[in-house]
């Protein structure tokens, strides 16, 4: 078992107790004879160790890791093995903070490790001398998340951990988020957690991470938290992270879906399966779009088909949708190909009618259901959404594409259609064209975005880059 402190000062680092994380030697930190200043947290006199480096033979016969310097720049390490289990699941890391939450900490540890697991603890908690004295909780909580972020990387690197499960609240919810922002997609993220539910949906929205609400609140073991952590742990010790190996996956496209795109995404997934090229659904609900765009980041994509572009629209104009600011960038810099379609520009969502802003009153809307009210963008709002659109491809470092389909981008947009408006849907184009650089094409397609047509040509020209680059890798 292991144990590694991510706290933003401090000296030793000593070997778990297997028994229980109660016997777990406290984690020295750095002491500061006066109150940390805000921002930096380095005390105004001396900080008592100024090298760093391993003093041997500690006064418990162990070897200590010091860290001179400005403890934010502390990398916390990983602590030697004292205990060794004959599963070759690897380790499952715990994030906690074993100054709030040592009791369900270690509860959690003790039904792993009944299910045949190792346990590497990383302790993202603070000392009540040092760090705990800062008037910048924010500013702490930076440092702290950032060195646990180097320390689960290390053991993510060094293939000592397959799973990782925070136990937090608020705060440490969010060094959680922070602390396993880096460990790919598919590595087996489990926080318990008590933090706000809006807290918990932004973590949800940009990370895989599996999500467990306690409900009631974290205070020691119980009868609810009990029962609650024992199925966080023993579905955690369930899970093992097993890396792709080089070369045995497909060429895999990333491709945008709403509810009213949905036909022409089934034309796209069926025609690239004949190519025996994978395809990614990403529901362009915001949390998809953010998803995507950080998975084309990690280099996880061939290919990006942007056929539903709708949280711009979003983004633009205050719906719940949104993506961020970063949507339609992540293919660019890449480098990768990618085609942009308007798909579903035509609506911006928000939630039941009571939720539309009174701005939007007398606007065109649409109970898509009970819950999700759309309201049709206008002339003006979607030319800004199509010349937005043009200036996030100029700085596009591969090939791109734009297909408009003239006959209507969602199946709300075609005759008779409640949000057919074939003069808004021009002005889409017209604010593309006005801002879209001259070695990025533009092509007309006369056909709606849902009919086969389309997506048998944005198929066609992905297959074709794809393939290109297949051919120039192997002339390089």
């Amino acid at each position: 078992m292991y144990a590694v402190s991510a706290s933003p000062a401090f000296t030793a680092l000593r070997p778990a107790n297997t028994s229980t994380i109660n016997h777990l030697p406290n984690f020295t930190h750095l002491r500061f004879s006066r109150r940390l200043c805000a921002g930096c947290h380095r005390s105004k006199g001396r900080h008592r160790l100024r090298k760093g480096g391993v003093r041997k033979g500690g006064s418990d016969g162990t070897d200590q890791q010091d860290f001179g310097g400005h403890p934010s720049t502390a990398t916390a390490k990983v602590g030697y093995a004292v205990t060794k289990t004959k599963s070759s699941d690897g380790a499952v890391a715990i994030v906690a903070t074993l100054d709030t939450k040592r009791a369900e900490a270690s509860f959690v540890a003790e039904v792993i490790r009944s299910c045949g697991r190792e346990i590497v603890f990383v302790d993202v908690g603070t000392s009540k001398d040092g760090a705990a004295r800062s008037n910048d909780p924010a500013a702490l909580l930076t440092v702290i998340g950032r060195n646990a972020r180097a320390s689960v990387n290390a053991l993510h690197v060094d293939g000592r951990i397959t799973a990782i499960v925070g136990i937090a609240g608020g705060k440490g919810s969010g060094v959680f988020g922070e602390a396993v922002a880096d460990l790919p997609y598919g590595f087996p993220k489990l926080l318990v957690s008590s933090g706000r539910p809006a807290l918990l949906a932004d973590l949800a929205a940009r990370s895989d991470i599996i999500l467990y609400p306690t409900i009631v609140d974290l205070f020691g073991i119980n009868g609810f938290t009990s029962r609650i952590l024992r199925n966080a742990a023993v579905a955690i010790a369930a899970m093992r992270y097993e890396p792709q190996q080089p070369g045995s996956r497909r060429k895999i496209v990333a491709i945008t879906a709403f509810g009213v795109t949905t036909p022409a995404v089934n034309h796209c997934v069926r025609l690239f399966s004949g190519h025996s090229i994978e395809a990614i659904v990403f529901p362009a609900n915001g949390a998809g779009g953010r998803k995507m765009e950080s998975l084309v980041d990690a280099g996880e994509f061939d290919a990006v088909l942007d056929l539903t572009t709708t949280e711009l629209a979003d983004e633009f104009l205050g719906g719940t949708a949104t993506a961020g600011p970063e949507r339609l960038t992540a293919a660019g810099r890449k480098g990768i190909p990618q085609l942009i379609a308007p798909g579903a520009v035509d609506m911006v969502n928000f939630g039941v009618p009571s939720s539309v802003p009174a701005r939007f009153c007398d606007r065109k809307l649409y109970a898509h259901t009970p819950y999700t009210t759309l309201m049709r963008t206008t002339e003006d709002e979607i030319f800004e959404i199509g010349r937005v659109t043009a200036q996030k491809l100029a700085a596009a470092q591969g090939p791109s594409l734009v297909l408009w389909p003239s006959e209507g981008v969602s199946d709300y947009d075609r005759e008779g259609g409640v949000f057919h408006d074939p003069a808004a849907n021009r002005a889409w184009l017209a604010g593309l064209r006005s801002a879209l650089p001259a070695f990025i094409q533009c092509q007309q397609l006369y056909c709606h975005i849902n009919d086969p047509a389309f997506a048998e040509a944005a198929v066609g020209w992905i297959v074709h880059q794809v393939q290109n680059k297949e051919t120039r890798d192997v002339d390089v």
